[in-house]
């Protein structure tokens, strides 16, 4: 049963930050919707998204998503967005006043790690990270590589 969920949510999965896991440590996650407009939502369902440079924001006890290029609905009229313009989250109060406080902390940042359609909506996965060093880099690399090493000599046997 759970492969079935799994499964539907891929097909509903817009786009993906695969860097983010590369270049931070993703300590938290948060399921946030987004305020679009509707030639927006058009290039969302046609997955014209961007998330490579994106983050998020708390201001004024509002969250924004910043960066995050939407391309322009190529059917679109005089009522297109600008792609990399700020979009506002949408999130419980809770978990503005838990994230405010995280987001104190230096190093830590907001970023967007997924973005999918859930119950017709545009949903934004949130995580809250913090940068690594090369090292750190480097050193997830190599387990990857071991790791892969290892499959490879047990499938002989």
């Amino acid at each position: 049963m759970a492969k079935k969920s799994q499964q539907k949510n891929n097909d509903n999965l817009i786009a993906q930050n695969k860097k983010a896991r590369h270049d931070y440590f993703v300590t938290d996650t948060y399921e946030a919707g987004l305020v679009l407009t509707g030639t927006e939502i058009k290039s969302v369902r046609a997955h014209r998204v961007n998330l490579k440079d994106g983050f998020a924001q708390i201001k004024n006890g509002e969250a924004w998503l910043m960066n995050v290029h939407i391309s322009e609905y190529d059917n679109g009229n005089i009522f297109n967005q600008d792609p990399l313009r700020n979009r506002k989250l949408l999130l419980h109060k809770k978990e503005l006043h838990r994230l405010t406080g995280v987001l104190q902390d230096k190093g830590v940042t907001l970023i967007p790690l997924k973005m999918y359609i859930k119950h017709g909506y545009a949903k934004v996965l949130l995580g809250v990270a913090k940068g690594k060093h090369q090292y750190d880099k480097r050193e997830a690399i190599k387990r990857r590589e071991q790791n892969r090493e290892i499959e490879r000599v047990m499938k002989h046997y």
